[in-house]
């Protein structure tokens, strides 16, 4: 009963048009109102406490460091290199898509951050060279959620601290997986452009090739930086952010010389204005929470799938197809902050790794942002294209199978993930 009111009155007032922040901040006050014990201070203070957190200090700096590198000229130089390495293939674009994806990826963590590069400088240049656009659109933006999966991860920052798990061995645990959601990607597409006649990009020189990494070099050792320092226990999640946001400034207005004074300030008030969104998100998120344990909403979840307690990998099964139906109509954020302390207490009695569930849920919430109607990532592609969101729809169904086969994959295979996992944390 608890449960039901909790849900239909969140969905509820999102029906109606609400944002999803206040719509959570209500349906925790439905909560208490049910439990007989209403209190406007109470609100206020989680509330306060929710946005009061060392670990998101990570995300308005990992957002800055996203926009610097974009605008800084990082982002370019990553796809130059990849180009001057397979843009002469067959398809050749479309690979430099996937690695440029996977490298930006490791540097800011942010699906639309890192499809609104990729589609700005590649999109043009594949339909100049015959590449179908509605395929193209689909395989950047297939590459883009990547970012969320490979650290620095800001879903897998809001995802450890709403489920009070290590943050750092989130980061270590997606690694893996996104690199293999990337090969993925790269059979997809030579399967997908088979038979298809493509204007070829002239083959670089060895010379072209030093030049291209000589000149990218700076925007590569952005990850074995970051990665490394997480890795070597050199700095905290959130001292990374600091160390990303710091370095991608000091390369692209001391080094690359793309940036200067006047040009910082739209990009600090864009950063402020998307780290508003996320960090009321949070606040509004822990009033529903608290909520949620006061009214043992969670013991209640167990008591209803107790069936599948015996069978983890059942029970991971029907958590991946509900969030994969919830993806469809709700962003990433919004999800974990809503599912994840939900479900948490119900994987762990059920004997399930928690950070493999964490990589899971993340990665099975990335494939909402490709899945229409909400399609965040979609849109963002569909934007810069100018391409109806129809033709990207189905220029995304092949990527969009192998994502599904990939994660049925972990279902039945967890060790894909958790032995990994273990060897680098």
């Amino acid at each position: 009963m608890t449960l039901a009111l909790f849900l239909g009155s969140l969905f509820g007032l999102m029906s109606l048009g609400m944002p999803i922040a206040f719509a959570l901040i209500l349906a925790g006050v439905v909560l208490m109102w049910h439990l007989d014990f209403f209190d406007a201070q109470l609100v206020a203070q989680n509330l306060l406490n929710g946005a009061d957190s060392f670990p998101l200090m990570a995300v308005p700096f990992f957002i800055l460091a996203g926009e610097i590198m974009n605008a800084g000229g990082l982002s370019r130089r990553i796809i130059n290199l990849a180009i001057s390495c397979v843009g002469h293939r067959h398809g050749g674009l479309g690979y430099v898509a996937i690695i440029a994806a996977i490298i930006l990826a490791s540097l800011s963590g942010s699906a639309i951050a890192d499809t609104a590069a990729l589609a700005t400088l590649l999109l043009p240049m594949m339909r100049n060279h015959g590449y179908p656009v509605g395929r193209s659109g689909g395989l950047i933006a297939a590459g883009g959620i990547i970012a969320p999966v490979i650290p620095p991860s800001m879903p897998f920052i809001i995802f450890g601290v709403t489920t009070n798990l290590s943050i750092s061995q989130l980061f270590m645990a997606g690694i893996v997986p996104g690199i293999l959601m990337g090969f993925g990607l790269v059979l997809a597409w030579r399967w997908s452009l088979g038979g298809i006649e493509l204007q070829l990009q002239p083959k670089q020189s060895r010379q072209q090739r030093w030049l291209a990494v000589k000149d990218g070099l700076l925007a590569l050792l952005m990850p074995v930086i970051i990665i490394g320092g997480l890795r070597g226990g050199i700095f905290t999640p959130t001292e990374a952010a600091v160390v990303a946001a710091a370095y991608a400034l000091l390369i692209s207005t001391l080094v690359y010389r793309e940036l200067n004074l006047k040009q910082l300030l739209p990009l600090f008030i864009q950063a402020a204005y998307t780290t508003s969104i996320v960090m009321f998100l949070c606040a509004a998120a822990i009033v529903s929470s608290y909520m949620i344990t006061l009214a043992d909403l969670p013991q209640e979840l167990i008591e209803l799938l107790s069936p599948l307690l015996d069978s983890p990998r059942t029970l991971m099964l029907a958590i991946v197809i509900a969030m994969l139906l919830i993806g469809m109509v709700m962003d990433l954020t919004p999800t974990i902050l809503i599912l994840g302390p939900v479900l948490m207490p119900l994987v762990i009695k059920a004997g399930i790794d928690p950070i493999y569930f964490g990589v899971m849920f993340v990665m099975v919430g990335c494939v909402g942002l490709i899945t229409p109607p909400i399609g965040t990532v979609l849109s963002v592609v569909s934007g810069v294209a100018r391409e109806p969101m129809e033709t990207l729809v189905k220029g995304i169904l092949p990527f969009l199978l192998m994502y599904l086969g990939l994660i049925a994959l972990f279902v039945l295979f967890p060790q894909l993930i958790t032995v990994p996992a273990s060897l680098l944390n």
